[in-house]
């Protein structure tokens, strides 16, 4: 329905036959302008007569009820302008936000602060994290101390009623035992490695993750995964390989130990999203840390002992001072931070969007923070090395995700988690950040 609004006043009124009732009392009426105002207006020439169109529309004219709940009247009546001589859409006076745009960049906001807390995090305890190694050198004890903290700290937590304390039961803690062997196993055979090799290395040894990502998806979940993403794998073989072959401080132990570390946490990764779900995030890795304590303190002692940690701790503080307890204590509380935020972000994605997340950006930020605060020196083959498999970690994510959009690949990676949609905004979220760096 058009009416015409013409200048010197403006009163609506519709066609006999729709009879609609008056929304508002009185019908509204413009003043009329001053009898020389056209005139005036005109001899500047910043006047000139244009008939002004207005679109209406009002669904439901014959049967509005002023007796229901009145909506208010811009939801009822969208308006729209434009110069009757002019050929042209209407202009649009009310703007809308589509909700689904908003859910979107509401979970891309949601992922980039728990993806950016974990990597900055995750550098700070690296830091302390060789700090401690290189003035007290037993893993193990630095293992469990960091699992220990972590425990306490959600004790507290969960008695003082700051997170409110899962409710499991038997079923729960004999899922969790193998995902706790896992992490067991990966948090120490890290720890060793960090030990004997430079901080940079050991993050280059773990950005071949996907490559065992792949491999245990297939060989031991019986996943099928087309050509491009095995060929996507060699950058991310090749560039380690390259790294580690001119690395100046390399070490086989350490090498070794970074593998395992590799292949134990994709285990942890697979086996913790499948589980997650009945508690969430925070108190899922809570519950995966004391039992993991449990598992590792026999170990810890069976393989050092309380002897030798007590001569060396002796040695580190009068070493160091008393900044070296300073330094354990960060070590084990940014351990248990950095964590807990990465299981927050695994259970806002899938493993394919954490693993991605995981060698992009954080191994590069650990990588880069280590080599200025160490002052580690690398080769520039070193660092051909890191490039092309990171590179590679990034071709691997896009083919994977292509492949998962269009159903080539059936993974737990792409079903499990808040649902498939989380997922591929976690994934475009992360390649975007790639992409960005390049």
């Amino acid at each position: 329905m058009t009416f015409s609004a013409m200048q010197s006043y403006a009163n609506f009124t519709f066609p006999n036959h729709l009879q609609p009732r008056p929304l508002l009392p009185k019908a509204q009426q413009l003043p009329p302008f001053p009898w020389n105002f056209a005139k005036q207006s005109n001899g500047t020439g910043l006047l000139a007569f244009k008939h002004l169109s207005i679109s209406s529309s009002l669904q439901g004219f014959n049967f509005f009820d002023e007796s229901r709940d009145r909506k208010p009247r811009e939801s009822l009546v969208p308006c729209k302008a434009y110069e009757g001589h002019r050929f042209q859409l209407p202009i649009q006076i009310n703007i809308e936000f589509d909700e689904e745009a908003r859910e979107v960049a509401a979970q891309k906001l949601k992922i980039g602060l728990y993806f950016a807390s974990w990597w900055a995090l995750n550098v700070v305890f690296n830091i302390y994290n060789k700090k401690v190694l290189n003035a007290f050198p037993y893993p193990w004890l630095t293992s469990t101390l960091c699992l220990a903290t972590g425990s306490l700290m959600m004790l507290v937590c969960w008695a003082t009623k700051i997170t409110e304390a899962p409710k499991t039961d038997l079923n729960f803690w004999k899922a969790l035992l193998p995902v706790a062997v896992a992490h067991t196993i990966g948090h120490v055979a890290a720890t060793v490695s960090m030990s004997k090799v430079a901080v940079s290395f050991s993050h280059i040894i773990k950005s071949g993750e996907p490559a065992f990502s792949v491999l245990v998806s297939r060989f031991f979940l019986g996943e099928a995964f087309p050509l491009a993403v095995y060929l996507s794998l060699l950058p991310i073989v090749g560039g380690v390989a390259l790294a580690a072959a001119n690395e100046l401080n390399f070490n086989l132990t350490g090498f070794i130990e970074g593998m395992i570390g590799n292949l134990a946490f994709v285990f942890r990764n697979i086996l913790s999203k499948r589980g997650m779900g009945s508690v969430g995030g925070v108190n899922y890795y809570a519950c995966l840390s004391m039992m993991s304590l449990l598992i590792l303190t026999p170990f810890a002692i069976a393989m050092e002992g309380p002897q030798i940690w007590a001569a060396g701790w002796d040695k580190a503080v009068s070493q160091i001072g008393p900044n070296f307890i300073w330094w354990v204590a960060a070590q084990t509380v940014f351990y248990h931070l950095y964590n807990q935020v990465s299981y927050m972000s695994l259970n806002e994605t899938s493993p394919l969007t954490f693993s991605i997340g995981n060698v992009i950006m954080r191994r590069v930020s650990v990588i880069v923070a280590s080599i200025i605060i160490f002052r580690t020196s690398v080769q520039p083959i070193n660092a051909l090395g890191v490039a092309i498999a990171i590179f590679g970690t990034f071709l691997y994510a896009q083919v994977t995700f292509s492949h998962s959009c269009s159903g080539s690949i059936k993974s737990e990676e792409v079903k499990d988690g808040p649902g498939r949609k989380n997922a591929e905004i976690g994934i475009k979220f992360t390649m975007e950040i790639y992409k960005f760096m390049l």
